[in-house]
């Protein structure tokens, strides 16, 4: 028998086994989405996991058989299918009660626009690279009526490298102003083949290039100085019910909220915005 990909995660979600597993096979996934070429040594390696993969498969039908997916299962293939990657097993909520927007917030257009769209990304997530440049087209099409608000949440346990990275967009927050932040982001988000691919000391050269002294850069990276800004921004997606990445909040002048869960595509998203409007 021959299993699509979202098979696979649909089986493995109904043996309920260890997020590793959700990992691996998502990572599998990935990887054959991507339009860039895999190293050498992983696609020695692919034969070999997706035998492991059709073992942990084979020992969650004999385990599982008869029983249905459960709630919490069907919201993982819903977030697998939607493009989102998955830190949790928990169903994250439709509308996300989060936290104001505010001025402190890293905000694209303008504050008092009249719809907004929080995104919690991890500068490392594949998804949130697709969904960064969706992004900035909806920002260009619907210019001053939208503002597009940026929130760190790095997924540790996938992404090692994420932290670091989003540590550096803060510091070139703190030393170039909002504008450059934005600039930093792109630059990470073209630069990166994502899943830890970016080559950290890539960082500094990405600030020198928007503008940023290269020296205060580097030395504010050390101090990790941002880190605890960085994990109340963690902190709140989580009390919020959000364990995967991207996932957006449209808020509406009237404060009504539509969750964007997933890297959905352009139309997708511009339906929801329009709706806020």
């Amino acid at each position: 028998m021959t299993l699509s990909f979202r098979e696979y995660n649909i089986l493995l979600i109904k043996s309920r086994g260890r997020q590793k597993y959700l990992y691996f096979v998502e990572e599998i996934k990935t990887n054959t989405d991507n339009s860039f070429e895999s190293k050498p040594k992983r696609d020695y390696m692919l034969p070999a996991s997706i035998l492991i993969a059709a073992l942990l498969i084979s020992i969650s039908l004999v385990y599982n058989a008869g029983k249905k997916v459960d709630s919490g299962s069907a919201a993982l293939v819903k977030n697998i299918d939607n493009g989102a990657e998955v830190g949790n097993q928990n169903e994250p909520p439709a509308p996300a009660d989060i936290k104001p927007v505010s001025e402190a917030d890293h905000i694209l257009g303008s504050f008092n626009a009249p719809a907004k769209v929080v995104v919690y990304s991890d500068l490392e997530c594949p998804f949130c690279k697709r969904f960064h440049l969706t992004m900035k087209e909806l920002s260009l099409l619907y210019g001053d009526r939208v503002a597009w608000v940026f929130r760190q949440y790095p997924l540790d346990a996938l992404h090692q490298k994420a932290k670091t990275e989003a540590l550096a967009t803060e510091c070139v927050a703190a030393l170039g102003g909002n504008g450059v932040f934005w600039k930093y982001i792109d630059k990470i988000f073209e630069a990166t083949p994502s899943n830890d691919g970016l080559d950290l000391k890539e960082l500094p050269k990405f600030a020198e290039r928007v503008g940023v002294d290269r020296v205060k850069f580097q030395a504010c990276l050390d101090s990790n100085k941002y880190l605890s800004k960085i994990e109340a921004s963690q902190k709140e997606a989580e009390n919020a019910g959000i364990f995967g990445t991207p996932f957006s909040v449209v808020i509406a002048k009237d404060g009504k909220k539509y969750a964007i869960n997933g890297a959905l595509p352009f139309s997708e998203v511009k339906s929801i915005i329009d709706k806020a409007l």
